[in-house]
Formats: C-alpha cells, sequence, structure tokens
C-alpha cells in the first residue's frame, strides 16, 4: 500500500492525472471515502490523463456516465464514472448495463462507493483508493491489483 498527501483539489486532479497513466485496459478502480473526501476530484484529474475533454460531474443520481477517451497508449477508449451513494441494489446498475463495461478491454471504470456492489465486483481485479479529509488536505492510499475474491 502507497499513501499521498494532497492540500488541495489541484493537487487532488493531478494524482488523479498521474495515475491515468498507469492504468490498463479493463482497470477497475474502486473509491472509497466519506461524502467530500475527494472521490469526484480525483475522477477529474483521471480524466484529463485520459484525455477527456468534457466536463466530469459525480453521477450520483444518474448512477453512471460514460466518456470517450482521446488517446491513451493502453488503448483505452472509455472511460466510465459510477456513483452507488443512492443506489439502491446492483440490480439497478445491471439494467443499466453495467456488465457491458466492468473490466472490459478498452474501458476503465471508476466506482464510488463501490462496498454497495460488492457482488459485481467478486473475482476481479481491481485499484483501491481511499479518501480521508487531513488536518492540511487529504490523505491517499493506493493499494494496486487486489483481487476481490
Amino acid at each position: 500500500m502507497k499513501i499521498f498527501n494532497t492540500a488541495n483539489d489541484t493537487e487532488t486532479q493531478e494524482f488523479g492525472k498521474k495515475i491515468a497513466t498507469s492504468l490498463e485496459s479493463g482497470s477497475i478502480v474502486c473509491l472509497y471515502g466519506e461524502l467530500g473526501a475527494g472521490k469526484t476530484t480525483f475522477t477529474k484529474g483521471l480524466a484529463t490523463g485520459f484525455g477527456v475533454n468534457t466536463t466530469i460531474t459525480s453521477p450520483t443520481f444518474t448512477l453512471m456516465n460514460v466518456y470517450p477517451v482521446l488517446d491513451h497508449p493502453a488503448r483505452i477508449t472509455t472511460l466510465i464514472h459510477i456513483d452507488t451513494y443512492r443506489l439502491n441494489s446492483a440490480q439497478e446498475l445491471l439494467d443499466i448495463g453495467v456488465e457491458e463495461y466492468l473490466g472490459q478491454p478498452g474501458t476503465v471504470t471508476v466506482i464510488e462507493w463501490p462496498e454497495k456492489i460488492a457482488e459485481l465486483l467478486h473475482g476481479r481485479t481491481i485499484t483501491s483508493i481511499r479518501f480521508a479529509h487531513a488536518e492540511h488536505g487529504r490523505t491517499i492510499e493506493l493499494e494496486e491489483k487486489k483481487l476481490l475474491l
């Protein structure tokens, strides 16, 4: 596990931008942390790193946003941003086609509040990132390539 500290939103977005260069096709990135801890801010930076030129907003009410990736060396063509905060059941995501994206070639899927859909993630390799408020900014814990069993 690696621990990073960011002092503000700009640094958190820069961290996301750097992580974008290390992700592979089919990656699933699970973001943990309380409200306002930096999950969506990180995702904005990740999207910038992928060349997404659309404004990134949390899909709290839509559950899932799909963004085209313009240019990435690992042949990633689509960024999927899922927010399960208001989700009632994993079936809601299945109904809107999440299985078309989870772990699929050409995609990177970012999931806020992944604990709500743990049953959909079993058997998949993920990167877990935990965000927490700190005295001066936020603390980010990165655990790479964790296989959920």
